[in-house]
C-alpha cells in the first residue's frame, strides 16, 4: 500500500496504536517502527489531529494517542483527514482548446469525481477496530 505514502503512513500507525488504544507513542517510536523520519511522522500525525483523531501530549512523557475509540475512527476519516485525493483532480492550467478534448476531459474529470465518492464509501465501511480482527 505504498501508492500514497502519508496515507499509509497513517493507517500503519493508527492500525498499530487500535492494538492499545489508551498508550501514547512518541513520534521517534512510530517512525521507527514505520522506517520513516520523525519530522515525517509529525507532519502526517498533525493533520490527524486536527481532524480529532489523535491527541498529543508534549513534554517528557508525551507523545500520540487515539482521540477515539478504534470502532468510531474509520479509514475514510483517515483518508479524508489527510486532505489528499488518490483520483487526480483537473487543473485549470490544463483546459483544452479543442472542443472534443474538452468534452472528453468533462467526462473523464466526472468519471473520477464517481470513483472518488466510491472510494470514500468505501473506506468508510471499514473502521480500525475491523482491521485488528483480521
Amino acid at each position: 500500500m505504498k501508492r500514497n505514502s502519508r496515507l499509509s503512513l497513517a493507517l500503519h500507525t493508527l492500525g498499530h496504536m487500535a492494538v492499545d488504544p489508551d498508550k501514547t507513542q512518541t513520534s521517534a517510536q512510530i517512525a521507527g517502527h514505520a522506517g520513516t523520519n520523525p519530522v515525517v511522522v509529525r507532519r502526517v500525525l498533525g493533520k490527524l489531529r486536527d481532524a480529532g483523531l489523535l491527541t498529543a501530549e508534549k513534554g517528557h512523557s508525551g507523545g500520540w494517542r487515539l482521540a477515539r475509540q478504534p470502532d468510531a475512527i474509520t479509514l475514510a476519516d483517515v483518508y479524508l483527514a489527510l486532505d489528499e485525493s488518490i483520483v487526480a483532480p483537473a487543473r485549470a492550467e490544463d483546459a483544452p482548446t479543442c472542443s472534443v478534448e474538452h468534452v472528453l476531459q468533462r467526462k473523464v474529470a466526472t468519471i473520477l469525481e464517481e470513483v472518488e465518492h466510491n472510494l470514500v464509501e468505501r473506506l468508510a465501511a471499514t473502521s480500525l477496530s475491523e482491521i485488528q480482527r483480521h
